[in-house]
């Protein structure tokens, strides 16, 4: 069990958080939500001890080992990948290099053999003898391949060291794990083994997360942090989000039965205080009055944007013409052959785990890349809107964000103009900020405002729900669900594929096209789909053999 007692942190003069107390206990997933800027990630780090209280202290039952998800992805750079995941129990680590230390010692005392018999014995309590094949299950369900276990984390990608990262605070059955956003950069195959791994684990979870599918999946109760507090739910995400509402929607109910009986007794009052044969009656309506509190309900710090994409003219029936689209990187075939058919009504994400293929398709679509070979045709009433995986370039300029939105404008009115940043949380002098300095999820907010100030009917979304918090995730969500034109996008977020998506399509990792009319969960649930990924993955050959 791990408990914050009477913690309070300030920063400067602002408290980010006053007086909490809160219990976590074995055998729960707790999934901390908020705001961003409610305290989330620093919330975590007073838990782990990364950070230290104003007041207040953390308790951590005896004997129970913490564990929690490192964000330094540099940190291990000269450092094996399988060590790497075992220094996730620093202590067996340790034992084991000092292992390694004395029997690699050419003057072997007396000394060094009690040491060592010690130390032994130490190890095997640990079960050290099944730490590199535990390390390696833990590295393989989350997608990293046997010939990277004992590379250099330095020769790893970012996904694949956020992967090793993730396997480091899993390894060794910690009794409490906390986790910050675990399912950033994994693709969709590891988050499912992850939910998995969470949903069977018996100890101690804590886990923020922008992602809402993950939190309903693992999560049994939501602590939720709001105006400095924490206040805890029984059961997953959904559940917490329809009692907030319910308790809010009580609290003004019973606010107004008050108000009405307040009412009532000021009119009595007003009415016959100065009637002697009713003072009596009113005086005791006085004492009622007083009696009667109005419950406080305190407005949320959590802030929705309004998304709302509307094309400027409807689609025809020619949307898009894709015919035999081949593109070689680096050697390797990201795309092969692509051929396919857009309808004015297709709603396609692009899954799996081949992640330089979607956004290699877009910017050909788009026309920031040529392809080697093949050709693609926009139909004559479309109009495309493009929100880039990578939009570095987007914002290196010393435009104001008034200023960088207006030039996507067709009316160059700044009242017009405000009023979409304004749907985006953009109010009063945010629109004079230079956009260069904003931060990720501000950058997002401006290129949805760039979007829907475009007027296209076809939008195709790279990742758009990086950097975001839940509450716009939810109203990009809707937006995208709303939306009456064509959608194109890739995506990790499970929800936003299952609501959104009509049709499926996955490039393999040999960059040929599945292609399926379906919901992402009836295409996950496919046997079908299921084998033909397996055979494409293993050897493209065995394919073209069996035709």
């Amino acid at each position: 069990m791990i408990s914050a007692n009477n913690v309070t942190l300030r920063i400067g003069k602002k408290a980010l958080f006053e007086d909490v107390n809160i219990k976590f206990t074995e055998g729960n997933c707790y999934g901390l939500i908020g705001a961003n800027g409610a305290g989330k990630s620093t919330f975590l780090k007073i838990l782990s001890g990364q950070l230290d209280t104003t007041k207040g202290e953390i308790v951590v039952t005896p004997g129970q080992r913490l564990s929690f998800l490192q964000q330094d992805h540099f940190k291990y750079d000269n450092y094996p990948v399988m060590d790497t995941v075992i220094m996730g129990n620093q202590r067996l680590y340790d034992i084991m290099k000092e292992k390694e230390a004395i029997y690699a010692k050419e003057d072997f005392s007396d000394e060094d053999g009690i040491r060592a018999s010690e130390l032994e014995g130490e190890f095997a309590e640990m079960n050290g003898w099944e730490a590199e094949s535990n390390a390696a299950m833990l590295l393989n369900g989350l997608g990293i391949d046997t010939e990277y276990h004992y590379a250099m984390m330095r020769d790893l990608n970012g996904n694949e060291k956020v992967k090793v990262l993730l396997a480091q605070a899993l390894f060794g059955n910690p009794d409490i794990l906390l986790l910050d956003e675990p399912t950033n950069h994994l693709d969709l195959g590891a988050i499912e083994w992850l939910e998995e791994f969470l949903i069977n684990f018996d100890n101690t979870v804590i886990v923020v997360s922008h992602d809402r599918y993950f939190l309903n999946k693992v999560c049994t109760q939501i602590a939720d942090i709001d105006y400095g507090k924490i206040q805890l739910y029984a059961g997953n995400y959904d559940f917490w989000y329809e009692s907030s509402q319910l308790m809010i929607r009580q609290m003004k109910e019973a606010n107004k039965k008050k108000e009405e009986k307040i009412k009532e007794l000021q009119e009595f009052i007003s009415r016959f205080s100065a009637n002697a044969s009713k003072s009596k009656q009113a005086t005791s309506r006085k004492r009622a009055l007083e009696k009667i509190q109005l419950d406080e309900i305190r407005p949320s710090s959590r802030k929705y944007p309004y998304i709302d994409f509307r094309p400027n003219r409807e689609i025809g029936n020619e949307v898009l013409s894709v015919e035999g689209l081949t593109k070689t990187i680096d050697g390797v075939k990201i795309l092969d052959n692509l051929t396919f058919t857009l309808n004015h009504d297709d709603k396609v994400a692009f899954v799996g785990g081949n992640e330089l293929a979607k956004t290699t398709l877009f910017k050909i679509l788009m026309g920031e890349m040529e392809p080697d070979s093949g050709s693609f045709k926009w139909g004559i009433t479309t109009s495309q809107a493009y929100f880039p995986k990578d939009s570095t370039e987007e914002f290196n300029n010393d435009l104001t964000i008034v200023d960088w939105l207006t030039q996507f404008s067709e009316i160059k009115d700044m009242t017009y103009v405000r009023g979409f940043l304004g749907r985006m949380l953009f109010a009063g002098d945010d629109g004079v900020k230079k956009v260069k300095v904003l931060s990720g999820g501000e950058k997002v907010r401006c290129l949805l405002s760039k979007m829907m100030i475009s007027g296209a009917n076809v939008l195709v979304l790279d990742e758009p729900t990086n950097h975001l918090d839940m509450e716009s995730i939810t109203a990009l969500n809707n937006g995208m669900m709303k939306f009456p034109g064509v959608l194109l996008f890739a995506s990790h977020d499970h929800q936003i594929v299952q609501t959104t998506a009509n049709r499926i399509m996955e490039i393999l990792p040999n960059g040929m096209l599945i292609d399926k009319i379906t919901t992402y969960d009836e295409y996950l649930a496919s046997d079908d789909m299921a084998k033909k990924r397996q055979v494409y993955t293993v050897d493209p050959s065995v394919e073209e053999e069996s035709n």
